[in-house]
């Protein structure tokens, strides 16, 4: 979860701080270290929280489904012989339908587009917002002409630690990092 938002951050700088004037001679570059920005950040983990304690709820309701499907499925086992076939049929397909009901929810709740994506994206839209937000104004204040990200997607085999922005934007964002050590 945190790479996707990770993603996204690296994302949205590279698309505002990618502005005319790069062809300059000589450009100025820094990073930061997105992950280490989240961790500092105390919204991020109220809104981890939340995400969490929803994912929680919904894979309990989930699992609960499922173990009423799975004693349809004793059930019907046990009284098989009972059963004419239209009754077995009839059975079968009532469990068959309550295990797709269940794989349905299973999709709506934690699926691509599901809720849980869905309610992840809302919360953290603020945040990711105010990180960028602060990213360009450091950017700006210091001359730099790019950003990037270095717990993204990006390979970074050398960097200088007088060019990581991350406790500039920590700054930026209010955030004492004095107190705040690196992991």
């Amino acid at each position: 979860m945190k790479t996707r938002i990770a993603r996204s951050l690296a994302v949205l700088a590279l698309g505002l701080l990618a502005l005319p004037g790069a062809a300059a001679a000589q450009q100025k570059i820094g990073y930061i270290d997105s992950e280490y920005i989240l961790s500092k950040t105390p919204d991020y983990a109220t809104v981890q929280q939340q995400i969490d304690r929803l994912a929680q709820e919904w894979q309990a309701t989930i699992e609960s489904r499922k173990r009423e499907v799975d004693e349809m499925f004793r059930d019907y086992q046990a009284r098989e012989l009972l059963y004419t076939n239209e009754e077995r049929q009839s059975k079968r397909e009532e469990i068959m339908r309550a295990e797709a009901e269940v794989e349905r929810l299973r999709m709506d709740y934690f699926g691509p587009e599901g809720q849980l994506f869905t309610r992840q994206e809302q919360l953290m839209r603020p945040i990711q917002e105010r990180i960028l937000a602060a990213v360009e104004t450091v950017a700006r204040e210091g001359g730099y002409d790019y950003v990037f990200d270095k717990s993204g997607d990006f390979l970074f085999m050398y960097t200088r630690e007088q060019f990581d922005l991350s406790d500039d934007v920590l700054q930026e964002l209010g955030i004492d990092v004095e107190s705040a050590s690196r992991n």
